[in-house]
């Protein structure tokens, strides 16, 4: 039976691995004997979880990288050269509250580049590594943002859609030999999301960060297990699940205008 001890003694690459999400993924995997390598662009947070665990006894290798430039997906590959990587966690995001009439140009493009393009990429450049040895696993950070249009986190939204939808058409693609794919879709959590986001003026934001959202820990946890069996998607709460399954038999429409009124920012 599949659990996060086939992940033992195999290489992941972690990005986005210097906060939120990313830091718990890289810790659970390392609780579960994975090596690890590690790669966001905060240098003195790469080496502070590196050396954590590597006191740990886990193999830990780092790699700078800024994923809003076009040529970092190879400059990780090509820093990883030699290593068998087994476990792909495409982690890193980026968002932006706004009216997008006024938010800034280069984050639009920026949360594109990072939650769209560098997912592909990557996965392109180690997918057919594990194809080749019939075995692999890869993690694509999606959103309950994904299931509906968003207002005002427009972009954001639509590039987790993106991952979603990739992350399933791959699943499928990639089963018969051995590689198997999770599009992990997770609500509010704990970390540094909404703040760089923007998040302070919009009021529907403010209702979230002010509820109990779910720990790092607690999503990654989660994320891993559903990817070791094999589940395509994972919606790591009750409530975000819900929320996925009535979006379904509500009209588009109404859903974009009931999400406006409660995101409209503070004037």
């Amino acid at each position: 039976m599949a659990s996060l001890k086939d992940f033992e003694g195999k290489w992941a690459l972690v990005t986005g691995a210097s906060a939120g999400i990313g830091v718990a993924l890289a810790r659970e995997l390392a609780k579960n004997g994975a090596k690890l390598i590690l790669t966001a662009r905060r240098k003195d947070r790469l080496e502070a979880l590196a050396a954590e665990l590597t006191a740990q006894g886990t193999e830990v290798r780092i790699v700078l990288a800024d994923l809003t430039q076009p040529d970092a997906p190879q400059a990780i590959f090509d820093a990883t050269a030699g290593l068998p990587v087994e476990i792909l966690i495409n982690n890193a995001g980026l968002g932006q509250f706004g009216e997008f009439v006024s938010t800034d140009v280069a984050q639009e493009i920026s949360q594109v580049r990072v939650n769209c393009d560098a997912v592909v990429h990557l996965s392109r450049l180690f997918v057919p590594g594990m194809v080749e040895r019939g075995r692999g696993w890869v993690l694509v950070l999606a959103s309950t943002a994904s299931f509906q249009p968003v207002p005002f986190l427009s972009t954001y939204a639509a590039t987790k859609a993106f991952d979603r939808s990739f992350a399933l058409g791959l699943a499928e693609e990639v089963a018969p030999f051995g590689v198997k794919v999770t599009a992990l879709c997770p609500g509010p959590t704990q970390s540094e999301f909404f703040d760089i986001a923007g998040a302070e003026k919009f009021p529907g934001a403010k209702k979230m960060t002010s509820r109990k959202m779910q720990s790092a820990e607690d999503v990654a946890r989660l994320g891993l297990e559903a990817l070791v069996r094999g589940k395509r998607t994972i919606v790591p709460y009750f409530g975000g699940w819900l929320s996925a399954v009535m979006v379904r038999f509500v009209p588009v429409g109404l859903i974009t205008y009931l999400v406006a009124k409660v995101m409209r920012p503070a004037r």
